[in-house]
């Protein structure tokens, strides 16, 4: 069986990037990259500053949208994409039919193609057997390999794909192009450098000879869902895929044949359960070429995603052909690949935004930052601006100190986050199973490092500690101070919690019924005229005063 990556850029280990998921992960990795710089970090609602002017979209909820700032500028950005891609670029890169008449005008080589309206069928029709088959079909505005139909051989299967995307009301105009042969790759490019580049296969699995189809597709979801970016995207077993298969003569329940890769699908997106394997150093020169050609034909278009199609056939410098532009590509794929070496796109764009940053020295595989305590204020709605503790810039030490005695109280631990910023230090409690805890500290001075032991010993009031051990610390940590039990006491936690809210409802409830009880009584029936003249003369009295 194939070796798949488990691990990939040093300073983005799995629990760094856990809280960010789908589009919100390429937003966070690229907001983490420029605050590890020393640079502003804010994060941002959609009606906020300048983002009511930039193109963006999906940003009901907070997490897309940020802003960097040095001494002298601030950059916006809506996850991928910052301010410097121009809107009239988005709008181009949103439409195929212009994205290829511009490569075209620049001697880029495109497929033979033509936009139509949904409505053109006839027009359609003829325009495929003028350039023939096998063709494209797609709408000029999606996206994510959504309604984009290939190896289409005749007109009856045109015919039944143009009704499936006309059936959606969005889609009011079509693309119809040649269908290139060839190896599917996506190049990133940030002004005029490839910085990456990955080959994206369609959904697969390969046979082992033992189990089902059905087995491995499991089997490789449980692989995707320990990758950062394809937990969001894992393969989904559905009548489409059924039919697929079915096409190459299997079904979910038959063994597939040992070494057989088969595929789900024929389309070559990640989104729907595709490989990303990176490719940058391995691709031939001409090809990226192609790729940084390809984006500076569009004005206004500083970095994005290249998607080409590289049929082996050809002479490597009339291999590539360009199938689409996309602005606000996801990095996902590139970051975290299936197979291949991690490519680090964060890096390249702040490099181009913020090209004074580049030699500012930051330990940055050591801190970062809370993303979901971060974009509380703006989930809730009590701010619109975010702005997240600065990263210690310089050379960062730290140190773990185990902590022995009667140390479990919170108020203790409160104690020590107060003497962790007295000392301007970031710091970490754990509480062990052994009712010991762990203390780690970092910060740029290593004497206030050093003496925050002192700090362990002076809160006798709500703790005893009887020992002290020092340690080293290498584990990535959270700017701030963060108090953190361990699991069996914090499930013994909200067992306690969920036993006082149960005893408050008893309590409650035996209350209500003792009092219905005595509303019930004889005693309080008997006085209710009592009662009621007594209320009269109340306000009486309270007229005549």
């Amino acid at each position: 069986m194939e070796q798949y990556n488990t691990s990939w850029l040093p300073h983005l280990p799995k629990e760094v990037v856990a809280d960010a998921r789908g589009w919100n992960l390429d937003a966070y990795v690229v907001a983490l990259e420029g605050w590890r710089r020393g640079l502003t970090l804010r994060w941002h609602t959609k009606d906020s500053e300048k983002f009511t002017d930039m193109r963006t979209w999906f940003v009901d909820s907070p997490g897309r949208l940020f802003s960097l700032s040095s001494d002298t500028k601030t950059h916006y950005f809506f996850r991928t994409r910052g301010d410097m891609v121009t809107n009239e670029a988005v709008d181009i890169g949103g439409d195929k039919g212009k994205t290829k008449e511009l490569l075209e005008e620049k001697g880029v080589s495109v497929p033979k193609g033509k936009a139509f309206s949904v409505s053109e069928e006839e027009a359609i029709i003829a325009f495929a057997e003028e350039i023939g088959y096998p063709l494209v079909i797609k709408p000029t505005d999606g996206s994510f390999g959504r309604d984009v139909h290939t190896e289409i051989g005749a007109n009856e299967e045109l015919f039944i794909a143009l009704d499936k995307i006309k059936a959606k009301e969005q889609n009011k105009h079509v693309i119809v192009e040649e269908q290139i042969p060839g190896i599917d790759y996506r190049i990133y490019v940030v002004g005029d450098k490839a910085v990456a580049a990955m080959k994206r296969v369609p959904a697969n699995v390969v046979g082992d000879g033992e189990r089902t189809i059905l087995e491995l597709i499991e089997e490789k979801n449980k692989i995707r869902e320990e990758n950062p970016r394809l937990i969001s995207c894992l393969i989904k077993v559905d009548q489409s895929l059924e039919n697929y298969i079915a096409s190459e003569g299997y079904s979910l329940e038959d063994v597939l044949e040992k070494d057989k890769q088969l595929f789900l699908n024929n389309k070559a997106n990640i989104s729907t359960g595709g490989d990303p394997i990176t490719v940058t150093e391995e691709l031939d020169p001409a090809v990226l070429d192609v790729a940084v050609r390809a984006l500076n034909s569009i004005p206004g278009l500083e970095h994005g995603a290249v998607d080409i199609i590289v049929d082996e056939r050809k002479p490597i410098e009339e291999a590539a052909t360009v199938i689409e532009l996309n602005p606000t590509s996801q990095l996902g794929g590139l970051m975290f690949p299936m197979i291949g070496k991690a490519c680090d796109v964060p890096k390249a764009i702040i490099d181009y935004y913020f090209p004074e940053t580049i030699a500012v020295e930051t330990e940055k595989k050591k801190m970062y930052f809370d993303f979901i305590d971060v974009l509380s204020p703006l989930e809730s709605k009590t701010a619109t601006v975010s702005m997240v503790t600065p990263m210690p810039v310089g050379k960062l030490y730290s140190k773990k100190y185990t902590v022995i005695g009667d140390v479990r109280q919170i108020g203790y631990h409160m104690g020590l986050r107060k003497q962790a910023f007295e000392r301007q230090l970031h710091g970490i409690v754990l509480n062990k199973e052994d009712e010991s805890i762990d203390v780690a500290v970092i910060g740029t001075d290593p004497e206030m490092v050093d003496d925050f032991e002192n700090g362990l010993w002076e809160d006798p009031e709500r703790s005893t500690v009887t020992k002290v051990y020092k340690g080293e610390w290498e584990d990535p940590m959270k700017v701030g101070f963060e108090i953190r039990g361990d699991l069996k006491t914090e499930a013994e936690e909200i067992e306690r919690l969920i036993e006082a809210i149960e005893e408050t409802e008893y309590e409650l409830k035996a209350s209500e019924k003792e009092q219905k009880k005595y509303y019930d009584s004889l005693s309080w029936k008997a006085t209710a005229p009592i009662r009621f003249f007594g209320s009269i003369k109340k306000r009486m009295t309270d007229e005549d005063v």
